[in-house]
């Protein structure tokens, strides 16, 4: 018996070093795209163009490229739309979803229907000329509602927050409806609280989806006063041979490029514009990561 609880042991043990070392290689496959890009993003134009060594480390540090990249015209104000619609657009959005996600949890008229009808929205579109001409009658066109309105109901979130509602005790509710707590109040006092794991999930989904987003932008703004960072950097990196082009010779007439190594190209334009898009989203993780996994796991145990 000991021995054969040995040999499993060592199965065992063996099975976890494979299984780590799998692991391991997965994480840095992951992991090194992004690593390479940031330290491209950081290192000297010339010498990553040359391919000197940008493999682990950075070749001669600098944050030229960013100065470059944020150097360029209404840059700042784009952040700040963004910036803009990925809040109110992720606050209503969890609002809005979440409140209807718990009506229909309810007794209500037509309940299943409404549901039905919901949930049908993620397997049938209308396609891009209705969309935009349905934008336009709602007098979304050019408006910085666009942007977030559309976005307030989404069925997928629904799903998601009404499974978890469903888990809840109801004897909470039905105590509150005693002491005589409105629908509206027993949302926001208890339902809404007690549903963090998912709500900070939700948040998430919203918040990424939000910052990324450029093409609503695209087509339906003009207002260059209402341009989105993520368009911007979209047209930057369409037009990135141009920009180092310009940044070149805009260093070159100022007497800052006192050699060829200060020169900045379409790559590393391309590289500092991936990271400027990643990173704000990405700190946002940390802070979510706790309810992240639970609210996934227990809004998808049942539908």
């Amino acid at each position: 018996m000991s021995v054969a609880h040995g040999k499993r042991s060592i199965g065992d043990r063996a099975f976890g070093i494979v299984n780590g070392a799998i692991l391991f290689l997965l994480m840095v496959i992951c992991i090194y795209p992004f690593y390479y890009i940031f330290i491209y993003s950081i290192s000297d134009a010339n010498a990553a163009a040359a391919g000197l060594g940008v493999a682990l480390m950075p070749v001669k540090m600098t944050l030229r490229n960013y100065q470059e990249v944020f150097k360029m015209e209404g840059m700042g104000k784009a952040a700040m739309v963004s910036a803009l619609r990925t809040v109110i657009g992720t606050v209503g959005t969890v609002a809005c979803s979440g409140f209807f996600a718990y009506l229909v949890t309810k007794p209500l008229y037509f309940k299943k229907t409404i549901y039905r009808l919901t949930i049908a929205t993620m397997y049938f579109s209308s396609g891009l000329v209705p969309w935009y001409l349905t934008m336009r009658m709602y007098h979304l066109y050019n408006n910085f509602f666009v942007y977030f309105v559309p976005g307030l109901i989404s069925a997928y979130y629904i799903i998601l927050i009404k499974t978890f509602i469903e888990q809840l005790p109801a004897s909470l509710e039905e105590s509150a409806m005693l002491d005589g707590a409105g629908s509206v109040t027993i949302f926001t006092k208890i339902i809404f609280p007690l549903s963090m794991p998912i709500i900070a999930t939700i948040a998430i989904f919203s918040a990424v989806g939000q910052w990324n987003t450029w093409f609503d932008n695209y087509i339906l703004v003009q207002n260059k006063e209402l341009t989105t960072l993520q368009l911007k950097l979209y047209t930057l990196l369409k037009n990135s041979s141009q920009l180092a082009e310009q940044a070149n010779q805009t260093g070159a007439n100022g007497g800052v490029m006192s050699h060829t190594e200060d020169l900045i190209t379409p790559m590393a334009i391309r590289m500092t514009v991936t990271m400027v898009v990643t990173l704000p989203i990405l700190f946002v993780y940390p802070f979510m990561q706790r309810y992240f996994v639970k609210g996934i796991m227990m809004g998808a145990i049942k539908g």
